[in-house]
């Protein structure tokens, strides 16, 4: 493994494969490993890499750095804290083909979810970081119900390790529409592959900015943990989840809030007793209250991620200081229990109790593009809770845009950060 530039390598924790339901055939989606335009040509006649650097180490500018890397460019990622730190390794890791119907992104993420399958089969993600499909269920739950589990019916759709007070289920994915991975794996995994097999590196640093000149990128600078150290690029991909407004080049065109999500990781004492089933829940606390919509995700690692508890924050300097907020992190560790005999406190080992934030825009939509007057300067964020699906979509959308000038697997048109730029044209008289 090439080394990393003040980092230590990244390791992949592996764990027992579980062979995946059977199901139908899927749509494979092939990315073209070189193109002409990610090379320039020496005077000598060689040809010489396009240099990018991707600045942020989450799901969306890891994806990014492996297409870029596949593709033929020499890639530098540059990450202030750890690789997955923040959202991408606190996520749930829900992948769903069609939940986005109807909405803009709708394109992105079935083009994605495919991807992760495909992704899958070439770095045997069942294995490496969890990937399988799974069925999902909605349901509602009220504490303190006298309505029993045991009174379900031998066809009940209601997994046996349910056992608390389960309502009007239904079925809203099947193994062929809904997936899941361990979104931290994954990250990893995608970065150490492109590291061992194409031309990328990683540098710990944090980005100060970007230096352009006569309107096209020129440099990065990183800041003092980064020993302000200058680096020349070709392109500069900045995908800075939440701390995208932290950058005036980004704040000064748009705007990218954060939305604080909590969840716990359990292990409970019998992992073989928790069926691959995700759980969308309706919940009403004994209390009262508005209904709250927590999520439960068993993983093939033997453990139970429960999240939910949400709200708009301010995002703090160091993405390693995130903590949970001990009231958010008590209701959840509730709701496990009401849930499940299984996840109830006594029955379980609390593996994480944590908290990340998620990147959000005003129009709801990622902006995913190359930014307005600033040639070689591209930017993707605003995945908001969408950032693990649709983070293969977008950087092989993205190697596309940097290294051939246009995305040919996505139209990434209604993602520009052109949107953003206000008409200056004056108004014609009545």
């Amino acid at each position: 493994m090439k080394s990393l530039s003040s980092a230590s390598s990244i390791s992949i924790s592996l764990f027992p494969s579980l062979s995946p339901p059977s199901r139908k055939p899927f749509t494979k989606i092939s990315i073209r490993s070189s193109s002409s335009s990610s090379s320039s040509v020496k005077m000598d006649g060689e040809q010489e890499k396009k240099r990018v650097i991707v600045c942020g180490g989450g799901v969306i500018g890891v994806c990014t750095a492996f297409f870029l890397a596949k593709k033929g460019a020499k890639v530098t990622l540059i990450e202030k804290s750890s690789i997955a730190c923040a959202a991408s390794g606190k996520a749930g890791g829900f992948l769903a083909l069609d939940w986005c119907d109807g909405r803009p992104i709708s394109k992105l993420a079935r083009t994605s979810f495919n991807l992760h399958r495909t992704l899958a089969l070439e770095l045997n993600g069942s294995e490496s970081y969890g990937y399988r499909p799974l069925d999902t269920l909605s349901l509602s739950i009220t504490e303190q119900d006298q309505t029993s589990a045991s009174s379900k019916g031998s066809d009940s759709i209601v997994p046996s390790w349910v056992d608390g007070p389960a309502r009007n289920p239904n079925t809203i994915g099947t193994i062929e529409t809904t997936a899941q991975v361990h979104p931290q794996l994954f990250t990893r995994a995608l970065l150490s592959f492109a590291i061992d097999n194409h031309d990328l590196e990683v540098v710990i640093g944090e980005l100060e900015r970007v230096e352009v000149a006569q309107g096209r990128v020129k440099s990065v600078v990183l800041g003092e943990n980064g020993n302000n150290r200058v680096m020349e690029t070709d392109s500069v991909v900045l995908a800075l989840g939440p701390w995208s407004s932290r950058l005036s080049m980004i704040s000064s065109l748009f705007n990218v809030s954060a939305l604080k999500a909590h969840s716990i990781v359990l292990i409970p004492k019998d992992p073989t007793a928790i069926t691959p089933h995700a759980l969308f829940l309706t919940y009403q606390a004994a209390s009262g209250g508005e209904p709250m919509d927590p999520e439960v995700y068993p993983r093939p690692t033997g453990e139970v991620y429960l999240c939910g508890m949400s709200a708009k924050g301010e995002v703090p300097d160091d993405p390693e200081q995130i903590m949970g907020d001990p009231e958010s992190i008590e209701v959840l560790k509730r709701v496990a229990g009401t849930v499940s005999s299984h996840l109830k406190e006594g029955e379980v080992e609390v593996k994480a109790e944590q908290a990340c934030y998620l990147p959000l825009t005003d129009d709801d939509k990622p902006v995913i593009g190359e930014m307005p007057n600033v040639k070689g300067c591209y930017v993707a964020t605003g995945h908001s809770c969408w950032g693990i699906l649709n983070g293969p979509a977008t950087g092989a959308a993205m190697a596309e845009l940097v290294l051939d000038g246009v995305s040919s697997i996505v139209d990434l048109t209604p993602f520009s950060p052109a949107r953003f730029v206000k008409s200056t044209r004056p108004k014609h008289k009545q």
